[in-house]
């Protein structure tokens, strides 16, 4: 249990730096995840299977965002229990997330078997990509408990103060796709089939040697399953739906954003690809933070202590603008060298470094929306971080990349996408603000009862 901080004492900006260094390595770990696997697909199996991994990941990613969205959930309702120390309350929403969540995985499981060729048709797959695409997905989609399961595990540590023990299951699952992605593709000759194989044994060691970790340790409070209170599973849809579909909104949002950039031809859409790895990277730090402040939040909501939350989004803040500030100081010297490991021809590198280097201004200024609205989602108001999410997207970023670049050309894109940045974080303050977010109450009934 000494790995468990509580954040309702104590240095705020230590705990910050302490707890948030933990998740970073991990979303780095995650990250290089596909990196691993793309890389050994590509040069193992050749273009047309990392073409046909590509497109089935898109549709693993879309059902990893509703994951991700849950878990956002869980880390609001589980922090805040946390802070109020209830172990009663805890341990039974705890035993509310896993039943819901195995049977959710189960029927996705099965329906992604089922479909994956209808899901694979409705984004357009080649004909000869199908067969590789199909395999591949519906071999995820029968692990996809272990997907569900070990991110669980994870987000619950993390709402309880612990963002070191999750940082181990990552490093075993990469660990395990290391090894095992060339052992399966080429030493047992299985093709795409053993990249999928190599992933479901790697998630799926994860997720058991972090069920037996934590019970052994007696880290959560885990229960036998039963079936949950109906406000219990009231309450998880009505935080996990919004959440859900915030995701959804991104997905989408990103997938628009690409229509205008296919727009100005291949030179600019290899730039434009080559330069969101790198901002997938770059903005590892701004994640990270967006969780710790919302575990931290959550805990001190729990309790009511409303002066500490706000000097949580106050170091969050400056601790985070301070961080991107220098990131993107960086980018604008080495953007190019950055893009070069990516992509060769000159044109798409000009493009993809004029990119990296105008919106490398506009990064501390997203970062306000990953603090404070991470501050506010620990508070449970999912429905406004979700209205803020449709406002950032589709009437900031979308419209006004569509525009600038109309008006600057393939520069444009850039232009528009960080002026959205700066606007959306307006937005974002505002609620947070003058927003009523702070009289959201998750469990009143609850309370009444006692």
């Amino acid at each position: 249990m000494k790995k468990q901080h509580d954040f309702t004492q104590g240095s705020i900006l230590k705990q910050l730096i302490i707890f948030s260094g933990p998740i970073m390595l991990a979303n780095l770990l995650q990250t290089s995840y596909q990196f691993i696997d793309s890389l050994w697909i590509g040069n193992l199996l050749g273009g047309n299977a990392l073409g046909a991994v590509a497109v089935s990941s898109t549709i693993i990613f879309t059902v990893l965002s509703f994951v991700i969205g849950v878990n956002n959930a869980a880390l609001t309702i589980l922090s805040q229990q946390k802070g109020k120390e209830n172990e009663t309350g805890l341990k039974r929403y705890i035993n509310a997330f896993v039943v819901l969540l195995t049977l959710i995985s189960l029927v996705l499981g099965l329906a992604g078997f089922i479909f994956a060729e209808q899901f694979l048709n409705l984004l357009g797959t080649p004909h000869s990509m199908m067969a590789s695409a199909q395999a591949y997905l519906q071999i995820n989609f029968l692990g996809i408990l272990f997907l569900f399961g070990y991110n669980f595990i994870s987000t619950v540590l993390r709402a309880l103060g612990d963002s070191k023990t999750p940082l181990r299951f990552v490093m075993i699952a990469v660990g395990l796709n290391v090894v095992l992605d060339p052992l399966f593709i080429a030493g047992f000759n299985m093709g795409v089939e053993g990249a999928a194989y190599a992933t479901v044994i790697s998630q799926g060691g994860a997720f058991f040697f972090g069920v037996i970790y934590v019970l052994r340790r007696k880290l959560v409070p885990f229960s036998f399953p039963a079936l949950p209170a109906r406000q219990e599973v009231s309450l998880i849809f009505h935080l996990g739906i919004p959440s859900g579909l915030q995701m959804a909104v991104i997905s989408a949002g990103v997938a628009a954003i690409m229509s205008v950039v296919t727009g100005y031809g291949d030179d600019v859409v290899a730039g434009f690809s080559a330069a969101q790895r790198l901002d997938s990277l770059l903005m590892l730090p701004a994640h990270a933070l967006g969780i710790a402040v919302s575990s931290m939040a959550g805990q001190n909501i729990g309790i009511g202590d409303w002066s500490r939350v706000k000097r949580i989004a106050k170091y969050g803040v400056l601790y985070n603008f301070s961080v991107m500030l220098l990131v993107g100081i960086l980018v604008v010297f080495f953007a190019e060298h950055g893009v070069r490991l990516f992509i060769q021809g000159e044109e798409a590198i000009q493009f993809g470094t004029r990119y990296l280097q105008i919106i490398a201004l506009c990064y501390p200024f997203l970062v306000i929306n990953f603090i404070l609205n991470g501050i506010v989602r620990a508070a449970g108001a999912m429905y406004q971080i979700l209205a803020l999410n449709i406002i950032s997207f589709w009437i900031l970023r979308y419209p006004l990349t569509a525009l600038l670049s109309s008006w600057f050309g393939d520069s444009g894109i850039a232009i528009g996408m960080g002026s959205s940045f700066i606007i959306s974080s307006i937005f974002a303050y505002l609620y947070y603000r003058f927003g009523k977010w702070r009289e959201k109450e998750l469990f009143v009934e609850k309370s009444k009862n006692i």
